[in-house]
């Protein structure tokens, strides 16, 4: 084994990691759904149309919730919750490592911070589990999140929104901080996807996000110096996949922005026109690309949960085979 083996999360993390991941993508494809109906009319009629894609919508909300209040109890109530949240907290460390950082890109420092760097040759030891720009993705996102479902649960009824708001143009500006909000995170989890599953080390999936520590040995060969890194070769295919899906990821990025800005009537009305508004084919193929994109990501995280099933069952292989004695018999047990 070497350092790039260690196992990064705990079994519960991986799994709501997951529950999460699923969640999101298919609060994505609902809510692109409604709020790019022309270009992407596909999506909308495999949801049933209109009204089966808001109650798509609607239960995945239902399940963020339920996701959120959860994570929060094991926060709060286990040593491994509370554990964890006290190492996600911004250190002393972290200060440092963003200065020297800055320092390093304006040419004053000679390498990078020890808690910036992940594959930059330093050990296990040497490196944290999360850099200070790891912490910084969990607080935005986790940000994201919260106002994402306070901002879903005034907008479940446009009628209690336009009470609260006091009028109608107010309502219709926070229903539209709703869906811009969801352009931003849309931006964020898309690079997430390319980031960890397209870096050049972890390429296809980074299977530390799906299998846990209790199920990576941490034990190294002490004749093999270096943290493992140096052993590793590229995949005659990362080349292409990461130049097609990077340019996807880009592209995407900007046709979501740019439709954003194009497409008007969201929430969408009960009747959806397909083919409506000021958009063109390009803008339509780009937008598809991103929800592609989203797919692919959704593809992968399937991938790593079966490469975990596969993990675990050839432990389990492992542990029942009897083991063979120095010489040649088998050891038996002593019942």
């Amino acid at each position: 084994m070497t350092q790039l083996d260690h196992g990064k999360f705990s079994k519960m993390t991986t799994t709501f990691h997951t529950l999460l991941a699923l969640d999101v993508f298919v609060l994505f494809f609902s809510g692109y759904s409604l709020m790019f109906n022309d270009e992407l009319w596909w999506m909308v009629n495999l949801m049933g149309g209109a009204t089966g894609v808001s109650a798509v919508h609607r239960i995945a909300g239902a399940g963020l919730l339920a996701l959120i209040v959860f994570w929060m109890l094991m926060m709060v109530t286990t040593d491994t919750g509370r554990g964890n949240f006290r190492e996600i907290l911004p250190s002393k460390g972290d200060f440092d490592a963003f200065i020297q950082d800055v320092r390093f890109l304006l040419g004053s420092a000679d390498e990078r911070h020890p808690n910036a760097r992940q594959f930059a040759g330093g050990t296990a030891d040497e490196i944290p589990l999360l850099t200070y720009i790891g912490k910084g993705v969990v607080f935005i996102f986790a940000a994201e999140l919260t106002l994402l479902t306070i901002s879903g649960l005034l907008i479940w009824s446009k009628t209690g929104v336009m009470e609260l708001m006091a009028t109608k143009t107010a309502a219709a500006a926070f229903v539209t901080f709703h869906g811009l909000l969801g352009v931003i995170m849309l931006m964020g989890v898309m690079f997430h996807i390319f980031e960890h599953g397209f870096h050049p080390a972890l390429y296809p999936v980074e299977v530390k996000a799906f299998i846990p520590r209790s199920m990576i040995p941490e034990e190294h060969d002490d004749d093999i110096e270096g943290t493992g890194i140096e052993r590793l070769e590229l995949a005659p295919s990362w080349n292409m996949a990461s130049t097609v899906v990077g340019a996807m990821t880009v592209i995407g990025i900007v046709s979501v922005l740019l439709g954003s800005l194009f497409d008007e009537g969201y929430p969408v009305p009960r009747e959806i026109a397909i083919g409506g508004g000021p958009t063109d084919i390009l803008l339509t193929v780009g937008i598809n690309m991103g929800v592609f994109v989203l797919l692919l990501g959704l593809v992968l995280q399937m991938y790593g949960n079966l490469l975990r099933v596969r993990w675990q069952k050839q432990l389990e292989q492992e542990a029942s085979e009897p083991t063979t004695a120095t010489d040649g018999g088998r050891v038996e047990s002593e019942e």
